[in-house]
């Protein structure tokens, strides 16, 4: 019979620590955010991540330059800018040598791959752009913001239309 106390024993053992781990073993598995004991109408609103940002899909494109504009096939030419045949490449290098026979015009640099030269003209400094359109080439004066010129910039473009389309 010594066997049977030992056994029970054992048994009651066996018991006490499942009816402790049972109750003290939901709180393992329960989470820890006091927000789910409150009502559903008291619980702060959830948002997905991605509802509570704003839509950014458009916010790097950039409108077309005012001169860009104009510079559509049949535009009619504006105070600072003009259409000429020929290839961008061609017209870039006669604009250079016509700017360069225009007294009063300093050209500070110029870049054949943007296809600008940065030009001083009685006072006012500009860039003057030559890009590729449709029918030939598009040679505009624009200011530092990418706008269309002021000041000297529609005499020196009125200049050069005279010469380019001259000669």
């Amino acid at each position: 019979m010594r066997s049977t106390p030992s056994f029970l024993r054992l048994l009651a053992f066996a018991a006490l620590a499942i009816a402790v781990l049972g109750g003290s073993g939901c709180k393992w598995f329960k989470k820890g955010n006091p927000d789910y004991a409150l009502s559903p109408e008291a619980r702060p609103l959830e948002v997905p991540p991605d509802l509570n940002l704003p839509n950014t899909a458009g916010a790097m494109k950039l409108p077309p330059a005012a001169d860009q504009v104009s510079a559509q096939p049949g535009a009619v030419a504006s105070a600072t800018g003009f259409n000429v045949g020929g290839s961008r490449d061609e017209v870039f290098g006669k604009v250079g040598s016509v700017l360069g026979g225009i007294d009063g015009v300093a050209i500070a640099n110029q870049s054949q791959l943007l296809g600008t030269y940065d030009v001083s003209y009685e006072g006012t400094s500009f860039l003057v752009r030559v890009v590729a359109v449709e029918a030939g080439a598009y040679i505009s004066a624009i200011d530092p913001r990418g706008l269309p010129a002021t000041g000297s910039a529609p005499k020196l473009i009125a200049a050069l239309k005279a010469k380019l389309s001259g000669g």
